[in-house]
């Protein structure tokens, strides 16, 4: 076996609007991304997609050779890992009807063995983007054993405060930390490479802060929350995931929601996660071109990559935004915000592709990233086809 082939099979809509712009395997719940996490328990092999066609000039398409094909958008418990490793050539595992895993010769797909997943406990299956952050909790459990097994944290200075288990906060080198208090009697604190928790900010585990991100002075954060890689957060949170490179450095509330990549909230964005009638949830769901009820009591915001909210926004509760959208105009936006909307409001004129290639760079240059060819041509189809 020479290969991981991480495949979104038809899971791929099933994501949007968080999968414009990535494979889902390229999902952040947790501390990693689901490839991060296959990477560390099946070991370093070389990782391909089997994603959208517009996708795969950035995600490179597998080698016909014999390869571990996963579904990659699961939380596997040990013993479902080790299945998998042991997986014969030709041999799949199903759970519900679905493939989850098979070692196969790319070339041919053919299969001889089937092997049925009957109980449910052996995994963690995400379906929708709501699972990100309803999953957040076991997730960054998962990680928080997979990363720091056999390693000490770096310590954590005397000028902070910890409610709960010490243990149950792991540092990596790099962080700054002083005067916080951290609560570890609901779950783990991870704090990535080079991380600054700023002073007054009071965090309830679980919770991650990954390599390079920041809390801004005062911040209240709630578990389960993830905070990707290079994000700065401020304000209040509740059981929110930042995919990465994004901001929401300000006071205001954020609750049980999913923020794309190079996102920023601007200064006092509300949104809302709960109804006042206290009723469920409905979300836009690409697929289905409809409004579906999550079943969720709680439910925030969902927002794709590239997108921004002046200050001041006020988000209903269950709203989706698009990718590369431009909330600037008064009033509550509909709850769902198309792609490239240029105001926010229904009906609104599309931002000029050029203006959002140019905004894209501005914002990723702050982080000392470039707009490849390859990302300009997937904003380039989705602009034209979405």
């Amino acid at each position: 076996m020479t290969q991981i082939v991480l495949s979104d099979a038809q899971y791929w809509q099933d994501f949007l609007p968080l999968t414009f712009t990535r494979p889902t395997a390229q999902l952040r719940c947790g501390i990693l991304t689901f490839e991060e996490r296959w990477r560390k328990l099946l070991g370093d092999l070389p990782v391909t997609y089997l994603t959208e066609d517009y996708l795969q000039s950035k995600y490179p398409l597998p080698e016909a050779e014999l390869s571990l094909f996963l579904v990659s958008h699961f939380i596997p418990s040990p013993g479902l890992v080790e299945k998998i490793r042991n997986l014969e050539t030709g041999h799949a595992l199903v759970y519900k009807d679905e493939l989850l895993a098979a070692k196969v010769h790319m070339a041919d797909f053919s299969l001889r063995g089937i092997h049925t997943m009957e109980d449910v406990e052996d995994l963690y299956y995400f379906s929708k983007p709501t699972d990100l952050f309803s999953y957040n909790e076991v997730a960054l459990e998962y990680d928080f054993n997979l990363i720091t097994k056999g390693r000490d944290s770096a310590e954590l200075s005397q000028t902070n405060g910890v409610v709960g288990d010490v243990k149950d906060v792991f540092i990596e080198e790099g962080a700054v930390i002083e005067y916080c208090t951290f609560n570890t009697r609901k779950g783990k604190i991870y704090i990535g490479n080079n991380a600054e928790v700023m002073e007054g900010s009071h965090i309830r585990g679980p919770f991650a802060l990954c390599e390079g991100s920041v809390v801004n002075m005062g911040a209240k954060i709630y578990g389960a929350t993830t905070i990707g890689p290079y994000s700065k957060v401020g304000g209040e949170l509740n059981n929110v995931v930042l995919f990465g490179y994004s901001n929401k450095g300000h006071d205001g509330f954020l609750g049980n929601s999913v923020v794309g990549e190079w996102c920023n909230l601007g200064a006092d964005t509300n949104s809302s996660n709960l109804k006042n009638n206290y009723a469920s949830v409905k979300l836009w769901n690409y697929k289905k071109m409809k409004f579906v009820d999550t079943g969720l009591q709680f439910c925030g915001l969902i927002m794709g990559d590239h997108s921004k909210t002046a200050i001041n926004t006020q988000l209903n509760t269950g709203t989706v935004v698009g990718l590369a959208a431009n909330i600037f105009k008064s009033g509550f936006p509909p709850n769902l915000v198309e792609n490239f909307s240029w105001g926010g409001a229904k009906g609104d004129e599309k931002f000029r592709l050029d203006r959002a290639y140019e905004v894209a760079e501005k914002a990723m240059g702050r982080r000392h990233q470039h707009l490849k060819d390859e990302d300009r041509a997937i904003l380039e189809y989705v602009y034209t086809n979405y």
